[in-house]
């Protein structure tokens, strides 16, 4: 039998993925769920997962995280400017255990984009590529839930505000991407699934997905949730210097007002949009349209 484990367990994504493995019908006992806090993941345990200590941080936790795992998912740390070695280290891990396939939650258009946040997994996709190890790429768009979380921001001032011209973003809920990984992790041919299939040095195979949604506007996005909500919203936008100055005068510092203003140049330039319908086909079905999300966010 095939040993799944999912790294980052107790998280939104990583949660999700266990969730859906299991869903899918992939015994308890054949699933690793990984974990900082193994405490978090109680419950899992309790319906016959096994949880284990893994720490990023902390190396000499990965071994034994990983021992008679055959596909890993390795799901992004959440530290800007530690990902990299803490990838790494589970990237090393993960192939002296043996580890037959490493599927990566990267970010989307990895190759080309401008994206602020894109440097870690650009450089973490290097490793994985050096490793040896057969990788799969899950090239990630935007969660819905960056905007649907904000939701009660948005009704009570009537407006979103950002600078991403007439860029697009391709979008989907975590659920969505949650149930693309767990496809990519039980594929039975992983190195022919993707549309991006390539190889690293003529061995260790690589498999690139680009992942996202229906791609909106955030004009479209404001009438959506207008039309759902019953509540008038609408889109405000400024250049990437207003932006990031009116960011400061809600109480950001200055630093992180240009991080946050540049993630919308980067959806202006539309290194967060895609045609490519490789979610859908993971999902075997079409990803969540916007509308559904935000009724769900509302209800």
């Amino acid at each position: 039998m095939t040993t799944y484990a999912v790294t980052g367990a107790t998280g939104h994504l990583g949660r999700l993925v266990v969730e859906e493995l299991l869903s899918r019908g992939v015994p308890a006992a054949d699933v690793v769920a990984i974990a900082r806090t193994p405490e978090k993941a109680a419950d899992l345990a309790e319906r016959g997962v096994q949880v284990r200590e893994g720490d990023y941080d902390r190396p000499e936790t990965l071994p034994g995280a990983l021992a008679g795992v055959q596909r890993l998912l390795l799901v992004s740390g959440s530290e800007p400017g530690a990902r990299v070695p803490q990838h790494t280290a589970v990237i090393d891990a993960a192939k002296a255990a043996g580890v037959e396939r490493i599927a990566y939650t990267s970010i989307l258009n990895a190759d080309d984009t401008t994206n602020p946040l894109a440097g870690e997994h650009q450089a973490t996709e290097q490793v994985l590529r050096a490793s040896g190890v057969p990788v799969t790429l899950l090239r990630n768009g935007w969660y819905t839930e960056n905007y649907t979380e904000r939701l009660a921001e948005y009704l009570e001032r009537g407006e979103i505000v950002g600078a991403v011209a007439g860029g697009k973003v391709s979008a989907a809920p975590r659920a969505d991407y949650a149930g693309a990984a767990a496809s990519a992790l039980l594929a039975d041919d992983a190195a022919g699934s993707g549309a991006g299939s390539g190889t690293t040095d003529g061995s260790a195979p690589v498999v690139v997905h680009e992942l996202g949604g229906p791609a909106f506007t955030f004009t479209e996005l404001a009438t959506t949730i207008s039309d759902v909500t019953g509540t008038a919203v609408a889109y405000r936008d400024l250049s990437v210097a207003d932006y990031a100055a009116e960011l400061q005068q809600v109480g950001l510092d200055a630093g992180t007002a240009g991080f946050v203003a540049g993630l919308d140049a980067s959806i202006a330039a539309g290194d967060l949009q895609t045609d490519r319908d490789d979610l859908d086909r993971l999902l075997g079905r079409p990803a969540t349209p916007l509308a559904d999300v935000v009724h769900a966010a509302r209800g």
